[in-house]
C-alpha cells in the first residue's frame, strides 16, 4: 500500500495545523542553537631555532643504528681486486675481534690456483706471522696437500693452492667465533672467492662450513661435494682435528683423493 501523501491531502493537514496554532516546523532531531560553528585549526607556527646556549643543553640525538653486515657487503663489493679487498677488511671497524688481534691475517699461496682452501680463524702462530696455517696444523695441511701434488708455494695454478680463513682476526683464547662475527665476514668471503676465482673450494672445518653452507657437523658433511659461494666445494676435517684424532686420517685421505679425482676430471 502506498503511504505517500498527495498534494491536496498534505495541504489540508498543514492548514489544520495552522488553525490549531502551530507557527513553526519542528525537525525530528533537536538543534542546539547555542553551539559554536566548527573552525579550521590554525596552521602551526614553525618553531624558532634554539640558541647555541639552548642547543648545548639539549640531549644528544642518537645516531641511526648501523647494520654491520650491510656495511661489510657494501665495503666488500667496492673492492676491485684482492689488494683492495684486504684494505677494505683492514678498514672494517664493526668486528670486535679486530681490537684484540695483532694483525689482519688475509691469505697465503697462489691467488690464481685452481684450489682455494677456506679455514676457520687464525691461531696464535698465524696472528704473529700474518699468514693462515703456519703452526702445527699448517704443517699438517702442507703434508696433506703434498700427498696429492699440491703446494701453496707453487706458482703453477694446477699445482698451487690458495689459502685463507673465514675470520681474518684471531678470537681471544682461540674460541669459536660467534654467529654474529661470522655473518659480518661472509660478504668479504663471498667477494674473496669471486676475485680469486678458483675452480674448487675446500671448506676446512666446522666454522668454514657454517659460513659457506649455513650448517655445521663436519663429521656428517665431510666427503660430500656441495656448492658454496657459487663454486663446487668439499668439506674436510681441519688439520688440528686430525692432530687430536689420528684415527680420522683415513677419512681425510679419502677426501683428498676425491679432490684429486675432481681436479683431474676438470682437466
Amino acid at each position: 500500500m502506498d503511504s505517500a501523501l498527495d498534494f491536496h491531502t498534505a495541504r489540508a493537514l498543514l492548514e489544520w495545523q495552522v488553525e490549531l496554532g502551530a507557527d513553526e516546523a519542528i525537525g525530528d532531531s533537536p538543534v542546539d542553537r547555542y553551539a559554536l560553528e566548527p573552525r579550521a585549526p590554525k596552521p602551526a607556527t614553525p618553531a624558532a631555532a634554539p640558541s647555541p646556549a639552548e642547543a648545548a643543553k639539549l640531549p644528544p640525538v642518537a645516531a641511526p643504528k648501523t647494520d654491520p653486515v650491510a656495511e661489510a657487503r657494501k665495503s666488500a663489493l667496492a673492492a676491485q681486486d684482492l689488494a683492495g679487498l684486504k684494505a677494505a677488511m683492514a678498514g672494517y671497524e664493526h668486528c670486535e675481534l679486530k681490537r684484540g688481534a695483532r694483525q689482519l691475517v688475509f691469505s697465503d699461496g697462489h691467488p690464481g690456483a685452481r684450489v682455494m682452501l677456506i679455514g676457520e680463524a687464525p691461531g696464535r702462530d698465524e696472528d704473529r706471522a700474518g699468514k693462515p696455517f703456519v703452526g702445527q696444523a699448517g704443517q699438517m695441511l702442507d703434508r696433506m696437500l703434498a700427498a696429492i701434488g699440491l703446494d701453496r708455494g707453487s706458482d703453477d695454478p694446477g699445482q698451487g693452492a690458495y689459502i685463507t680463513n673465514v675470520m681474518p682476526w684471531r678470537p681471544p683464547q682461540n674460541r669459536d667465533p660467534s654467529p654474529e662475527e661470522i655473518a659480518m665476514m661472509v660478504p668479504f668471503m663471498e667477494r674473496h672467492v669471486a676475485l680469486a676465482n678458483p675452480d674448487l673450494l675446500l671448506l676446512v672445518g666446522n666454522i668454514s662450513c657454517q659460513a659457506g653452507l649455513g650448517k655445521r657437523g663436519i663429521t656428517r658433511l665431510r666427503g660430500n661435494w656441495t656448492e658454496a659461494y657459487g663454486k663446487p666445494a668439499l668439506p674436510i676435517f681441519h688439520p688440528a682435528y686430525l692432530l687430536r684424532m689420528p684415527s680420522a686420517k683415513r677419512e681425510a685421505w679419502a677426501d683428498l683423493l676425491s679432490l684429486k679425482a675432481r681436479l683431474q676430471g676438470l682437466t
